[in-house]
């Protein structure tokens, strides 16, 4: 799916680059913001009491502010591009709670028609750039697409994630082994597969968000629901630090490497 650039076109997109490389740290970054974006969109919609749709509005202006820097930024920026993350996962757990409750759709008629838009934003991209990319995103375009696919991904996630943990019976912990394993699966394939990078990316983009899902309800759920009862406030806080502190590490190790590869080459 990852049409042929010529090397230095490769180059030259990779210096101008406005997303992260993707490697373990980044899934396990992925993650931490999926799950924060379960917990803090539950806080803010079950503990302070406002509502789906209210909370969709907040988070909904969390997600234009956040978006409108990262993409006003000539270069990636650790902290902007994951804050961008962290809100469409908020603005994907109060509008999937919104499609599925207060609309009245369930799980599966979300989940399906989630689904659908997921693949209509995939083949949109495609045919008007004839690839589609997650770690070179240089154009305007490419970028629209790619946080286009993310917000409804995690969207989806959500409803998949409930889906799976009520509807199928199978509960929070259960879901979240179900989605570790099916990543699982998307690693091996990457490694020993010819499968496209980007459909496997994108592939493991969407498991990771309703694995956070599970996750963050198995942390704030009641212990009669299958949880540990944390609190939702609490429990957020806790994983937003665990995210700066990864992000923080990251960016530095990647600054290191940086600074070493430049000293070869001036050598």
């Amino acid at each position: 799916m990852t049409a042929f650039r010529p090397a230095s076109e490769d180059r030259r997109a990779n210096l101008i680059s406005k997303v992260p490389q993707v490697t373990l740290a980044f899934w396990v970054i992925k993650i931490f913001a999926t799950t924060l974006g379960e917990t803090g969109g539950d806080a803010v919609t079950m503990t302070l009491q406002l509502g789906y749709a209210v909370g969709s509005l907040i988070f909904l202006a969390f997600f234009a502010v956040t978006l409108a820097a990262q993409v006003a930024s000539k270069r990636y920026h650790p902290f902007t591009y994951w804050a961008v993350v962290v809100a469409t996962t908020t603005v994907g757990t109060t509008m999937s709670d919104y499609f599925d409750r207060t609309l009245g759709l369930g799980y599966v008629k979300s989940s399906i028609v989630l689904f659908c838009g997921v693949l209509a934003i995939l083949v949109m991209w495609y045919r008007t750039a004839g690839r589609i990319e997650f770690e070179h995103i240089s154009s305007r375009r490419d970028e629209v697409f790619y946080w286009m696919t993310i917000l409804v991904s995690n969207t989806l996630g959500t409803a998949l994630g409930d889906f799976v943990a009520t509807d199928a019976g199978l509960g929070f912990e259960g879901g979240a082994l179900v989605f570790s394993g099916l990543i699982a699966l998307v690693a091996v394939a990457h490694f020993y597969t010819n499968i496209s990078s980007s459909l496997l990316f994108w592939a493991a983009y969407i498991l990771t968000r309703p694995l956070g899902a599970t996750l963050g309800d198995t942390l704030t759920k009641s212990q009669a629901e299958g949880g540990f009862n944390l609190s939702r406030i609490t429990a957020s806080l806790v994983i937003a630090v665990l995210m700066v502190v990864g992000i923080t590490l990251t960016s530095r190790r990647a600054k290191q490497i940086s600074s070493s590869s430049n000293e070869s080459r001036h050598r």
